[in-house]
């Protein structure tokens, strides 16, 4: 037989595209459209409904940037369609982009109803069916002109994602609003041939069923009559039913598909765009349960649940309904999608608490399953958390989009750095968005890493990122590949279900031990400094109320302010999602922010004022004080190691804070502070050329080196520009050590540089009772597509450093051997990084940084050491997805700790983000709680969200070793207390812990964290 299979595919394409999908609506009739606009906020739905329209014709312009506009639309169904499917075609003036990037719209009823949503893969509203003649059709559309973003010409700059430069140009025309008669025939037979065309596609050409199904194709063309489609639509399926008909071999790999719309709670589009993104995307997939019995829809992100809850109730009255049906399924447990390398230890065992608790609470749903598929890399000290919370699976597909080196497994067990472990499955089909298209199906079969050990994976199928969900047309590929020769099987299964079946299948599957680090996105931990400056003080700030208010409470009766730390704190979690903390969001997005953020500080603050001032006896009116006030008499400390005779929790009558050591002239210019610890000189460069540690008889810089250099590199990767930073960036660098002032300022040394068009000043100090040099630097920052570090050259020797995380640090090579090694150039820390030789070591700490490399190179000579370089990153500036990142003032804290063992670093990086506070009175204020082992960190203290009076306490062992410590709670029942988890709930099938001298006896292995729960006395 001649080889006529190309010819046979290139007819398919030709006649799928120009003779069969155009006859799925074969007649139409137009519908009369109105229209009103708004370019300001959206409108309640009752002020849209009402208000006054005007005409407006196919082929009209229509919609601001970020604005609204109601359409009305109606029309009347003819006489001769009666009995017939019929359905109206909304085309607001879609483009060929994927939904979610462009206009937008929520179909309505004239009463307000929702009945679904539209996009440009999903535009079809079913009237009914069968219809009436005559039949009247009035619906509104609430229609958002959201502007693209991301245009046909990848990461240009664009002024559209900040409405004070988007203008007021109409972003989209009008297209055909119309009804139209539904063949469901000629749909159906769309569907038989995409997917055999698409898995003919992906099957061998020498292979039997490869031909099988091209001679079928052949045949069902044949049969059907060009020029009258409808007509003989059913006779061309016909001809497919033989190959459609034949099942999957027994050993063909298994999906689990679920129906997805993963929508980014901020991205190219502001947070409240999303509360309407998430509406119109329940909307579709509550209507498409209804539709399809098989059918399984999955939503993360409880946030998102909250707010259609608040926003439409209409809509959120089908999610719970269709929730109880088992069909649309809460997934994740966590508040938001979060970012997980940079929110601290509190913040990330919240995300759970927050997320697990609103579903328990709303639909008896106790999440086992993480859901985490575009998180950008994950920290080590993960699994802990998510063991904590409950919950055992974890599901990710960021990693495949690694650039250097290819994961080795999809299915393993991810352990922790307290050797927790979680069994974590990785979809091979390397999409959260799969369309159920041939090419995917067969890549998730090829791609899985475990055959032959495992058969199961999981495809998450729907469009997302910015919503959408599944279609009709995904749904009912899936039924025709449930069991398909040629093809993987495909079965609609919730997340629990798929990682039962994995577990049960795979029960040793290999271990990862770790962190999941993703090979791009490295200058998220970066950009958009604010960001990150913000969260970091929330994080803090949250810490503190809950510690001072829940002491106020305790000991003098004062309120414990419950609902304001609830929002609160959903605020800040809010805020970490993976494109917000980030700094990949439009300039809207970060803008906002940075005000909620000084919104959630000042609230805060009042709050901590309120719980110190009845502590303290405060004068009426008086509250915290700034830490230099006169009038000052007790000092308050936070962190979580005692200070300055204060301890830690309490509150005492302090010596002067923050005293330092005046600087003499260096001989050769610069300066010289010395402590009796610490000797530091400071050349006339402004750099520091000698941090000598008097005890140790050990210099901390390297020979010939100078730290505190900045660094300036240009930085323009090749793609994704405010994630991403490429490793030739460090090719060309400049170091800035040109000043233009260099002078004493009180106790320290003030350092002015001017580069391009931005100025930096710096105050180097060196505190009178502590081997710390502390930084102040203060950027005023006007460059663009240029990378800012901080640059510490050290004399030291390691092979490897810390790096602080969650509950504990991480440690990462300083050395490159291996791929793996090698792409680990930009890095997370939280709030130190820390390397040491024997005997020795020295931290790098700061308030509001979290990328920084590490590199390491042996000098030549006599000397032959080895110098290793801590470098701090401070500021980026690329224009992509926001032109103006990070443009205007920044300011950072940081310190160096000549030699700090890991607890020092961990000491001081508490110091540097919890610093004292002085209030005015005279009551001395006993903690109420205390560990008699600085290794143990009290991570929180508060009362039991129950609203009990129980105390809760979290604690874990921070410097990697196997500690014991005594803790004691004044005014607590410690013979009744329970371990719990993140939730305060009881651990059933743990003991109590011991007591011991009035106290809780409590054993941690390295990293260890533990939640407690005291009652009162």
């Amino acid at each position: 037989m001649h080889d006529d299979r190309q010819l046979v595919e290139a007819r398919l394409e030709r006649v799928l595209r120009e003779r069969i999908r155009p006859a799925i609506h074969p007649e139409t009739v137009s519908l009369t459209v109105e229209i009103w606009s708004t370019s300001g906020e959206p409108v309640p739905v009752a002020e849209g409904l009402s208000a006054q329209t005007r005409p407006i014709s196919a082929g009209t312009p229509w919609g601001a940037p970020w604005g609204t506009s109601w359409f009305k639309v109606s029309g009347t169904v003819p006489e001769d369609w009666a009995g017939r499917t019929v359905e109206a075609v909304l085309d607001l003036g879609f483009t060929p982009r994927s939904p979610g990037f462009q206009c937008e719209g929520l179909v309505y009823r004239p009463d307000g109803t929702p009945i679904k949503g539209l996009h440009p893969r999903n535009s079809a509203v079913r009237v009914a069916s069968p219809a009436k003649g005559g039949e009247q059709v009035h619906w509104h559309i609430e229609a958002a002109s959201n502007p693209v973003i991301d245009s046909d010409v990848p990461f240009m700059p664009t002024p559209l994602g900040d409405r004070a430069t988007a203008g007021d140009a109409p972003q989209y025309v009008l297209g055909p609003m119309v009804l139209a008669v539904f063949d469901e025939t000629v749909w159906n037979l769309v569907l038989d041939l995409e997917v055999l065309g698409e898995l003919m596609a992906e099957l061998p050409v020498e292979g039997a069923r490869r031909w099988e199904i091209l001679r079928a194709v052949s045949r069902a063309l044949d049969a059907l009559d060009l020029q009258n489609v409808n007509a003989t639509a059913q006779a061309a399926r016909e001809a497919l039913a033989g190959v459609l008909a034949a099942p999957a071999v027994p050993a063909a790999h298994r999906i689990s598909a679920v129906g997805h719309a993963h929508i980014d709670s901020a991205w190219l589009w502001p947070l409240r765009e999303t509360v309407r993104k998430v509406a119109r995307t329940a909307s579709n997939m509550t209507a498409l349960l209804d539709d399809d019995p098989d059918f399984v829809f999955t939503m993360s992100q409880a946030q998102q649940f909250a707010w259609i809850k608040e926003h439409r109730p209409e809509v959120y009255s089908r999610v719970k309904q269709a929730v109880a049906d088992g069909r649309f399924v809460p997934a994740g447990g966590m508040w938001v999608e979060s970012d997980t390398n940079m929110p601290g230890s509190e913040a990330m065992a919240r995300q759970f608490v927050h997320g697990k608790r609103f579903f328990i609470e709303e639909f008896g749903v106790d999440n086992e399953e993480v859901w985490l598929p575009d998180t950008f890399g994950f920290a080590a000290g993960l699994p802990q958390i998510i063991k904590a919370a409950g919950s055992k699976w974890l599901l990710t597909q960021k990693i495949s989009w690694s650039r250097t080196n290819t994961f080795p497994h999809h299915t393993f067990t991810w352990e922790g750095i307290d050797g927790s472990r979680v069994f974590t499955h990785f979809p091979p089909v390397d999409s959260y968005n799969c369309e159920m298209a041939g090419s995917q199906i067969a890549h998730a079969a090829r791609n899985f890493k475990e055959k032959g050990a495992a058969s199961h994976s999981l495809a998450p199928t729907g469009y997302g990122d910015g919503g959408g969900g599944t279609t009709r047309e995904m749904v009912a590929k899936a039924a025709r590949l449930r069991s398909l020769e040629g093809s993987a099987t495909v079965e609609w299964e919730a997340p629990a279900a798929f990682f039962a079946k994995a577990e049960a299948e795979y029960p040793d599957p290999p271990v990862w031990v770790g962190e999941l680090y993703l090979e791009l996105h490295r200058a998220t931990l970066t950009s958009q400094a604010q960001t990150k400056r913000g969260n970091r003080r929330s994080e803090h700030l949250l810490y503190e109320a809950e510690l001072w208010a829940t002491t106020a409470a305790v000991r003098t009766g004062a309120p414990y302010p419950y609902e304001a730390l609830d929002r609160l704190w959903k605020t800040v979690l809010l805020h970490q999602f993976h494109d917000i903390l980030p700094g990949s969001s439009i300039a809207w997005v970060h803008s906002e922010a940075r005000q909620t953020y000084a919104r959630v500080a000042a609230e805060l603050e009042a709050i901590i004022a309120q719980a110190q001032g009845a502590l303290a006896g405060a004068p009426s009116g008086t509250g915290n004080q700034a830490a230099e006030t006169d009038a000052a008499d007790l000092v308050f400390n936070s962190a979580p190691h005692g200070r300055g005779g204060v301890p830690s929790g309490g509150a005492a009558p302090g010596t002067s804070a923050g005293a330092s050591v005046a600087p003499t002239p260096r001989e050769g210019g610069g300066f010289v502070l010395d402590n009796g610890l610490l000797r530091v000189e400071i050349d006339g460069r402004g750099l520091v050329v000698s941090a000598y540690d008097i005890a140790a008889d050990r210099e901390s810089i390297a020979p010939g080196q100078a730290g505190n250099l900045l660094q300036l590199h240009p930085d323009l990767p090749n793609q994704w520009d405010a994630w991403d930073v490429d490793a030739f960036y460090r090719n060309v660098g400049t170091d800035l050590t040109d000043t233009t002032d260099l002078r004493p300022d009180g106790t320290g040394v003030r350092i002015e540089r001017t580069f391009g068009n931005s100025r930096v000043v710096q105050l180097l100090s060196l505190p009178a009772d502590a081997k710390r040099i502390d930084i102040d630097t203060e950027v005023d920052w006007h460059e663009t597509e240029r990378f800012l570090k901080l640059a510490f050259p050290l004399d030291v020797r390691a092979d490897r450093y810390a790096s602080e995380t969650q509950f504990g640090h991480v440690y990462r090579p300083t050395h490159q051997n291996t791929s793996w090694e090698w792409a680990k150039f930009e890095a997370c820390n939280h709030r130190f990084v820390h390397l040491d030789e024997p005997g020795w070591g020295i931290a790098l700490v700061n308030d509001a940084t979290y990328g920084h490399d590490v590199t390491r190179a042996v000098r030549t000579g006599a000397d032959a050491g080895t110098t290793t370089t801590v470098r701090a990153s401070l500021l980026r500036a690329p224009r992509f997805p926001d032109p103006e990142t990070d443009q205007g003032v920044h300011r950072f804290r940081h310190a160096l700790v000549p030699g700090a063992t890991i607890g020092d670093a961990v000491r001081e990086g508490y110091r540097a983000n919890l610093p004292e506070r002085r209030v005015a009175g005279a009551n001395t204020v006993t903690p109420l709680l205390t560990v008699d082992n600085d290794a143990v960190v009290v991570s929180a203290v508060k009362l039991a969200d129950d609203r009990s009076g129980d105390l809760v306490v979290r604690l874990y062992e921070a410097n990697g070793a196997r500690t014991r410590t005594t803790l004691r709670a004044d005014g607590f029942a410690s013979d009744r207390s329970v371990l719990t988890d993140l939730l305060e709930r009881p651990l059933a099938d743990t003991a109590r812990p011991d007591l011991a001298d009035d106290g809780l006896a409590i054993t941690l292995r390295p990293f260890q964290m533990m939640t407690l729960r005291i009652p009162r006395a």
